[in-house]
């Protein structure tokens, strides 16, 4: 019923809200034949190209790639585990855990600086790395319905995302600077292969200081099997680049075309040259080739991997080489021979050279694939098929062309080996074969001398420190040990890259300690920003410190904290002995403003706590202790007392006395403690905290804060009272009084005792970051240079920025540790320090944060129209799949460049605080003539809808939803309220940008005179 004629409650807009939805009053109903047509029209799961479709087509397909949206939604799924058994799966080790809540933070400098720590090729491994049998092995998550994370996808998110910040790599800072090494450290070091095991080796040289490292490449080009076997869809010559670059930071130098058993080069002939230590790291060189393949040619349709793959690569990755290769043509039917990783490699890249039709040979079972499955779904994804047990017999050849492949039939044993029946054969009929059968040493061996060799043919090492067994100045790594994966080569090279360091230390008399290895981390000029602040003559080391709350529960919890980089800490609060408390439990319980969220990453918590349960004498000798180790570190001493001078002028004096920085009085609990006639009781009222802050001004010379309670009318009149009475500054806030959630039976949580009763706790978290914000800003406009410490829901370095720009000098940090543990500050540090940098590029100006600004893309006109489902995801395929028949793959895209030089002085914390306040003020302020309305990108629009339905029950009916492609269009209605952007699921698919016209409000009815 839409309302009778001329209502104001009528409803007009019929044909805008056909979509809307409604009520269900009947069941619904559709025939079984239409329902199987319909569900065509708007299929998705089906959507990549196939076969034929894919002929020049080398854009990424991996499935773990992530845009940001991805990678923030599956970062804040990780449980950041404690002993985590993703680490252990790691071959570098990678702190897996680290850099995935650096993610989640939106800090993805401080996650790259992580992954680059411990994997120079972080990017190449996040993008190639087998990590169903590695990292994600062992994820705990993989044993909930959700399954495991996606660890490379995050880390090539990461550090993709680092790549385009372009900074260069330095030393770390804190080391020996290079004039002031020993002459050991400019000994001759020789690496052969620039393959990622030997960039890898190379670079944590580099890191610990060696100036005279030289990789001596046999190809023109860079990279090893990343460049030239890993195909361009999964891995781009741009990545392998832009490490290569972060090696050559260090002072690694590279020399081209030096080729094994050419013109005498050799690993002797290195040793004679000066060279103390060498490392090889040229992989197998040789294809293992079936007999039945002897004297046969590419020209008559045979290709190896080894011929094969290089030949692709270097038609299709742009910046690789200067030849202009031609993509070999294979038009027609392939046969990949092999179950490796290559041969699948091989099989999805004869699709892109024009094959019509590529079939998978393999002499095993399904089961016994050494493919990893991450190969083998975008092979069976893509249509290649798959024809398992055989074996090879004989090529059927005609007028000089291969036409078909005969096989013998192979069968598994009940002992597990594979044997041939030669009984069984057939033929398959094909015009080209790709032999992936492996590879070997071959004819290189000889000038690899003295290296030995064992009886699999890999290199005879000790597996402990990659050193020769036959020479000790040379060391080998990765596919010639046989460590296949890319990531196990990375390990190798790092392995040897201390031991190389030990071995040439010993020659120079300098023994290296034992102990556990000390290879240096990442380092980069954003290390090297200052995030010091000085506040009421305290100086703090970053702004960064425990809240008076569970972290700091204990004197050695606080010494923790400090060990892993926090700042300060403000004590958990203290009172006279005569006012010890005893807690209830449960008492600390997760809270709802998060919805049905389990684990880590609670928005909120509600706590019944009260102050500590230890005596003031503890924590007065804890503070000395903790000053006499950490002297650099800022200690606040948090006391409580009712309202009585002698109470407060005692406690004042023994937190002085006790070596203090400064004190915090808590005037804010918000639970127990009032009825105690403490905390909240005294916080509330403003002639109550100017006179104890007058008392404590009396009793001592130390700065002290009034913690402020936001359960008040107006905090800024509580804060003025503080400022009235003496106190050097404020804290804001405390915790929000509340009642967190009822069950159905009616009884809360948390529920004490038998009788199940509660009390009204405080609530914190992220959830109360609004609150916190508003307190901040409120004061600062209020009094102008007055000291604030914030708190209240800080949970990054982009939360801390956030109260710095509201007049914070620092932050005190509690649900966040809650959350996670005592490492978090390192990101925080890392993320603060990296915002700083920012601002000192004027190319990084235009980041928000640290998320990069949208690439400007040619739309495609043809596109327009066409979302990405059912029939209209395949006419975008069509007009895709023709329009890469002409597209120039060796046309670089995004050409590495010079790490640009900072433009402008990098900002001091100090220059943060404030600069959100000029633009906080009165509603009555802010612009009406200068309105917005909303603009919806159709590209990124994935079709939901959310922003149609949103508009019409919670706006103004101002966007049109097509039945056909559900394709939503602003109309001139739209207010440019921007509910619709706040529920959108896809970050920057709506922006707001200028109205072009002069907003006339909808005033229902005739304005009266």
């Amino acid at each position: 019923m839409t309302g009778h004629s001329g209502d104001v409650s009528q409803v007009h807009d019929i044909e805008i809200l056909a979509l809307n939805p409604t009520v269900n009053k009947h069941a619904t109903f559709k025939p079984t034949i239409v329902s199987k047509k319909d569900k065509e029209n708007w299929a998705r799961l089906d959507h990549c190209k196939k076969g034929c479709e894919l002929k020049n087509d080398f854009e990424d397909v991996k499935p773990t790639t992530l845009t940001e949206r991805g990678a923030l939604f599956e970062s804040a799924r990780c449980l950041k585990c404690a002993d985590a058994p993703c680490q252990k799966g790691c071959p570098t080790q990678l702190d897996i855990k680290s850099f995935i809540s650096s993610i989640s933070t939106k800090n993805y400098y401080g996650a790259a600086k992580t992954i680059f720590s411990d994997n120079p090729l972080g990017l190449t491994c996040g993008m190639v790395c087998p990590v169903s049998s590695l990292c994600q092995y062992g994820c705990n998550l993989a044993a909930t319905e959700e399954g495991p994370i996606n660890i490379g996808g995050l880390q090539q998110f990461a550090t993709e995302v680092f790549k385009k910040m372009n900074i260069p790599q330095i030393r770390d800072p804190s080391l020996t600077p290079l004039d002031q090494l020993p002459e050991s450290y400019k000994a001759k070091i020789a690496l052969i292969g620039c393959g990622p095991t030997s960039i890898s080796c190379a670079t944590f040289l580099g890191r610990l200081g060696y100036t005279d490292v030289t990789i001596f490449e046999k190809e023109q080009y860079l990279g090893g099997l990343s460049s030239s076997e890993i195909p361009n869809y999964r891995l781009n010559y741009e990545v392998v680049e832009f490490e290569i670059k972060l090696m050559k930071d260090l002072g690694v130098k590279v020399e081209y075309g030096k080729r094994l058993g050419e013109n005498g080069f050799s690993v002797e002939s290195l040793q004679k040259q000066g060279y103390e230590a060498i490392y090889l790291g040229i992989g197998m060189p040789e294809p293992k080739i079936d007999p039945v393949f002897n004297e046969l040619t590419s020209d008559q349709g045979f290709f190896t991997s080894k011929e094969f793959l290089p030949k692709v690569s270097k038609a299709s990755k742009a910046g690789m080489c200067g030849c202009k290769s031609q993509l070999p043509q294979l038009n027609g039917r392939v046969i990949v021979l092999g179950a490796g990783d290559t041969a699948f490699d091989c099989a999805t890249s004869a699709f892109r050279c024009g094959a019509s039709r590529v079939t998978v040979c393999f002499r095993r079972g399904f089961s016994d694939m050494r493919a990893v499955p991450e190969e083998v779904d975008i092979a069976k994804d893509e249509r290649c098929e798959f024809l398992p047990y055989v074996l090879p017999k004989q090529v059927i050849k005609r007028d000089g062309k291969v036409v078909a492949m005969e096989f013998y039939k192979t069968e598994k044993g009940d002992d597990g080996n594979y044997a041939v029946d030669e009984d069984q054969f057939f033929r398959v009929k094909c015009d080209y074969i790709i032999s992936a059968f492996g590879s070997q040493i071959g004819s290189v061996a000889d000038s690899c001398a003295p290296l030995q060799f064992n009886k699999w043919g890999t290199a005879d090492i000790d597996p402990m420190t990659m050193t020769s067994k036959h020479a000790e100045w040379l060391f080998c790594g990765g596919d010639l040990v046989g460590n296949g994966t890319t990531v196990e080569a990375v390990n190798d090279g790092k392995t040897a890259s201390w031991n190389i360091h030990k071995y040439l230390q010993s020659l120079h008399g300098i023994p290296i300690p034992d102990g556990p290895p000390q290879l240096p981390n990442f380092f980069t000029p954003i290390d090297l920003v200052d995030i010091s602040v000085e506040m009421c003559g305290m100086k703090f080391p970053n702004p960064f410190g425990l809240a008076s709350a569970t972290p700091a529960t204990s004197a050695a919890m606080i010494r923790r904290s400090f060990e892993q980089g926090w700042g300060f800490a403000v004590t958990k609060t203290f009172s006279l002995d005569k006012d010890l408390v005893t807690n209830v439990s449960p008492r600390i319980v997760r809270g709802t403003t998060s919805g049905h969220h389990f684990g880590p990453g609670q928005g909120a918590f509600l706590n019944i706590e009260l102050i500590s349960e230890k005596t003031c004498h503890y924590w007065c000798k804890a503070i000395g202790e903790l000053k006499r180790d950490f002297p650099d570190r800022i200690v606040i001493a948090s006391i409580m007392c009712g309202f009585n001078k002698e109470d407060w002028t005692q406690l004042a004096k023994m937190a002085e006395a006790s070596g203090a920085d400064g004190i915090e009085l808590n005037l804010s609990c918000p639970h127990g403690m009032g009825e105690k006639g403490m905390g909240l009781a005294c916080g509330q009222d403003t002639e109550l905290v100017f006179h104890i802050c007058q008392w404590v001004r009396a009793a001592t010379k130390l700065p002290f804060f009034a913690k402020l309670t936001p359960n008040v009318t107006e905090i800024k009149e509580i804060a003025k009272a503080a400022h009235d009475g003496g106190a050097d500054g404020v804290t804001a806030i405390n915790t929000v009084s509340g009642l967190m959630g009822l069950k159905g039976d009616s009884n809360a949580w948390p529920a004490i005792g038998d009788e199940k009763r509660t009390t009204y706790g405080g609530v914190s978290g992220n959830a109360t970051r609004p609150i916190a914000l508003r307190a901040v800003s409120s004061i600062r406009k209020t009094l102008p240079d007055y000291p604030i410490m914030a708190t209240g829901g800080a949970d990054s370095a982009d939360a801390t920025i956030q109260f710095l720009h509201c007049g914070a000098s620092v932050v005190q940090i509690c649900s966040s540790v809650q959350n996670q543990d005592f490492t978090v500050v390192q990101d925080y540090i890392t993320g603060l320090k990296t915002y700083l940098y920012m601002q000192s590029r004027e190319d990084l100006l235009k980041w928000d944060g640290q998320s990069p600004p949208n690439e400007i893309i040619n739309k495609n006109p043809k596109l327009k129209g066409l979302p990405k489902f059912g029939k209209y995801l395949l006419e975008r395929n069509r007009i895709d799949t023709e329009e890469k028949q002409t597209i120039d793959l060796q046309k670089v895209k995004n050409p590495l460049v010079p790490s640009p030089k900072p433009t402008h002085p990098i900002p001091s914390l100090k220059d943060q605080i404030n600069r959100a306040i000029p633009r906080i003020g009165r509603h009555d302020d802010l612009k009406r003539d200068q309105q917005v309305v909303a603009l919806i990108d159709e590209d990124k629009c994935i079709n939901c809808g959310k922003c149609y339905m949103t508009c019409n029950d919670s706006g103004y009916q101002a966007i049109k939803f097509d039945g056909k492609t559900h394709i939503p269009l602003v109309t001139d209605l739209c207010t440019g309220c921007d509910l619709c952007l706040s529920v959108c699921p896809v970050p920057d698919c709506i922006t707001m940008v200028p109205r072009e016209t002069v907003y006339v409000p909808d005033r229902g009815l005739t304005v009266q005179n």
